[in-house]
Formats: C-alpha cells, sequence, structure tokens
C-alpha cells in the first residue's frame, strides 16, 4: 500500500512566511505573531497573535485571512484553521474566518465596501520604502550624483534581497520589472521628473524610517505582552499529532 502523502512543518512555515503585516511590510513569521502550528490527520491549526488586544481590526484581519489563503495552497495540508488571539474582535475574525464570510461579511456595517484600496495604500508605502533602500545603497556604491537618480534602471541595481524585494514590491502594484525599467517611478510607473527627485527621495526616506520604527515598536510590544508564556520572536510552538509522517 502507498503512504498517504501529507505536508511538512517546513511547508506551513514556508506558507507563513509569506504573509507579512500591512504596515510594517515584514513577514508575520519574523514579526513572531505566529504563535502556534498544530498539525493532525485533518489538517493544520494556526494561532495567531499581535502586540496589543487594540491593534487595528483591518489589519488583524487582513493577516489572518491573508494567513488561511497562504496555507491553503500547501499541497496535503487538509483543512486549515486560522485563529487570532488575545485581540478585542478574536471572536468576530475567528467566525467570518470560518464561514468564509470575506471582509464585509465578517464586520457588517463596521466594514467598508473592500479592502483593496487598504492593501492599495499600504502596498504603495511598501514600494517607496524598497525603492529608497535600493537607491541609497546605489548612490553609496557608486558616483551617481542625485540629480540623476532619475536615470537608474533596475539593471543598474546591484543583485541582493534589496533589490528582490523592490521588485516584489513593483509586482505587487502593477509596475513592470524589465531590466530596462526606470527605479524611481511614481505608483503608476511615471518617472519622477529631474527637479522632483530630492522632494521624493525625502519623502520615501520617511516612509522607510516610519515603517521601520513601527516595527521595532511593536516588537518591544509583543515581547513585553507576551514575555511570561511565548517569548516574542522564538520559533512558533509545532505540535505534530498525525499518525502519518510527511513525505
Amino acid at each position: 500500500m502507498t503512504a498517504a502523502v501529507v505536508c511538512t512543518e517546513q511547508d506551513v512555515l514556508m506558507a507563513l512566511s509569506t504573509v507579512t503585516d500591512p504596515e510594517l511590510d515584514e513577514p508575520i513569521t519574523e514579526l513572531g505573531f505566529v504563535r502556534s502550528v498544530t498539525l493532525d490527520d485533518d489538517g493544520a491549526t494556526v494561532h495567531l497573535r499581535l502586540p496589543t488586544a487594540f491593534c487595528s481590526p483591518n489589519f488583524a484581519y487582513l493577516m489572518a485571512s491573508d494567513a488561511l489563503d497562504a496555507l491553503r495552497l500547501v499541497e496535503h495540508i487538509g483543512e486549515v484553521r486560522v485563529l487570532l488571539d488575545d485581540h478585542h474582535d478574536s471572536d468576530k475574525i475567528n467566525a467570518g474566518l470560518a464561514a468564509d464570510a470575506g471582509y464585509v461579511g465578517t464586520f457588517g456595517a463596521e466594514a467598508e465596501e473592500s479592502l483593496h484600496e487598504l492593501r492599495r495604500t499600504f502596498r504603495s508605502k511598501a514600494h517607496a520604502a524598497a525603492m529608497e533602500r535600493c537607491v541609497e545603497a546605489h548612490l553609496k556604491r557608486t558616483e551617481l550624483g542625485v540629480n540623476e537618480i532619475y536615470k537608474l534602471t533596475l539593471s543598474d541595481l546591484a543583485p541582493g534581497k534589496d533589490k528582490a524585494a523592490l521588485l516584489r514590491r513593483r509586482i505587487s502594484i502593477g509596475l513592470s520589472i524589465c531590466p530596462a525599467s526606470r527605479v524611481f517611478v511614481d505608483d503608476e510607473g511615471r518617472v519622477i521628473a529631474r527637479e522632483a527627485v530630492p522632494m521624493r527621495l525625502r519623502f520615501a526616506k520617511s516612509v522607510r524610517i516610519s515603517m521601520e520604527g513601527n516595527a521595532h515598536f511593536c516588537r518591544g510590544l509583543l515581547a513585553t505582552r507576551y514575555a511570561d508564556s511565548d517569548p516574542a520572536g522564538a520559533t512558533p510552538r509545532i505540535t505534530d499529532l498525525r499518525t502519518r509522517s510527511p513525505r
């Protein structure tokens, strides 16, 4: 008899690592927001946690819903359950996820029409921050002047995690990743005029610094909140109750 094929613990963690906090643009796995993972013969149950009980319900729902979607793409995972712990809207969010009710179905009259614009806003901020990191890194390793930034193309950027992040952000908002594409563009892909570059660069830098500062602050809050139970930043508790071994 052929043994049943089931997913591995690493498959689950890899899927969760693709989910980011929409405001901080960092994976929920690296932020310590994944509290535990339990695997059994029926599927997987994942518990999430946030720095405070009053984190924005919009953001909380986005992360929990994105985690559910990411896990459902894992082959042979079975039924997926995602639960948000210790939040003032935990019951509402968890019920909505279990019923596949969607954002509006979960929050009813409290919901905005959709989360599309919210996603777009934070993806645009993530793009600005990633763009600024790449430009600043290029300026440091070359003799390019600020007034020449508008000429930079993607092919000019050194390979590495910063460039890879920028390409992902461009894809997320529908921008070209052709090597000949200009780097310093607005959210519609339009090249920033030479005279507008310094102001736009300062804006992008302020976005990046704000996101990094908020991420540091949230890590501190999470560490304080769960200091006596589940240390923040630690690998999620993984419990494998399956009678079938992964293969």
